[in-house]
């Protein structure tokens, strides 16, 4: 209550779970523009504490602060001296969401979750190994960015940009196969928080009609393909949803991507040792890349202690992409970042449940 006798929050809830065009119900009896005021600390200036919020009144900025972030931080670890940054939040519900903030020269990259595990089931991932929890909601997902933004207005990375930059899909779950809630988190980024789709990276183990309604969507964000397998056997192995969408499929839904957006698609593919590290599947792969336009990303598989992949040897790898530019592709060796903080989706969470 206010000196007034008014409620000023009529919710526990964090005022990121509530649409950016509802705040005025969390403040009754305020004038309009306290509203604004609101939508601006959340999406375009986020702060750690509703405290730092200094143009609300004293009041409100009580109200709002014991539940200003939908989650708490149960794990703060760094690595690469300070360059990479994960979390691990807690929600309410007891549900583990996490989070890797990269800091290069030209840009600050984060990697989002968009659900609590994953029902994929692709054999390398720690995510995977957790089955399915739930879907985030779109205020989750958007949250994990802000806070990185409120985080880094505190603790700047030393030569990297000090707001996020670039956001990717790219952590725990299939964004695609929570798709209404990743729609709704794209418009708050992009229409309400100011960021640019084109910095925006929407990753998929192959959903089909994920990507077909993506398409349709008006943001040109970019979309990044996990193949992990040239061929439906390989695939199917290492990526059980290729048995509902087999490659063809994904690749004609990728097409028709790139013939909606002109953006240039990216494949990502994780080298596993003797699994899709072969010279052969680097010619197929390399086929796909051309036939799509695409650039192929390669990176070693961040090995996790429930499953027996392991990564591919150096001279593997570095033949493997050799293979691929030979043959006509656009390839790039992706740096790894974070192994000593278990940065690879759902391994952190894996790491604190087995402890």
């Amino acid at each position: 209550m206010d000196g007034a006798g008014r409620q000023l929050v009529v919710s526990d809830a964090s005022p990121y779970l509530v649409a950016p065009e509802d705040l005025g119900t969390l403040l009754p009896g305020e004038p309009g523009f306290r509203a604004d005021q609101l939508r601006d600390w959340l999406y375009r200036s986020p702060v750690l504490t509703a405290e730092e919020m200094t143009n609300l009144p004293a009041s409100t900025r009580e109200a709002i602060g014991a539940s200003l972030w939908p989650f708490e931080v149960e794990v703060d670890q760094s690595a690469d001296n300070g360059r990479t940054r994960k979390w691990l939040f807690r929600a309410p519900d007891g549900a583990a969401i996490e989070t890797v903030l990269m800091g290069y020269r030209k840009r600050t990259t984060i990697c989002i979750s968009s659900q609590v595990g994953c029902a994929m089931r692709c054999t390398f991932c720690a995510t995977g190994q957790f089955g399915f929890d739930r879907h985030l909601e779109a205020g989750e997902i958007v949250a994990q960015v802000a806070y990185a933004n409120a985080f880094l207005r505190r603790f700047p990375i030393s030569g990297s940009p000090e707001r996020v930059t670039n956001v990717v899909y790219m952590g725990m779950g299939e964004p695609l196969a929570n798709y209404e809630r990743v729609r709704e988190s794209l418009r708050r980024l992009i229409d309400v928080a100011g960021l640019s789709a084109r910095s925006i990276t929407v990753s998929t183990v192959g959903v089909v009609p994920g990507i077909r309604r993506l398409a349709d969507e008006p943001w040109p964000v970019y979309l990044a393909v996990s193949l992990h397998g040239a061929d439906d056997e390989t695939r199917s192995r290492l990526v059980p949803l290729n048995d509902r969408y087999p490659l063809e499929a994904v690749i004609e839904a990728a097409e028709a991507y790139f013939a909606s957006k002109g953006r240039r698609l990216s494949i990502e593919w994780t080298l596993i040792d003797g699994a899709n590290d072969s010279d052969d599947q680097a010619r197929r792969l390399a086929a796909i890349a051309k036939r799509l336009r695409a650039h192929v990303n390669v990176i070693a598989l961040n090995p996790t202690p429930l499953s027996a992949d392991r990564p591919s040897d150096s001279d593997r790898i570095h033949g493997f992409v050799e293979t691929l530019i030979a043959n006509g592709a656009n390839a790039t060796l992706r740096e790894t970042r974070g192994q000593e903080i278990d940065a690879a989706c759902g391994q952190l969470r894996l790491r604190s449940v087995t402890e």
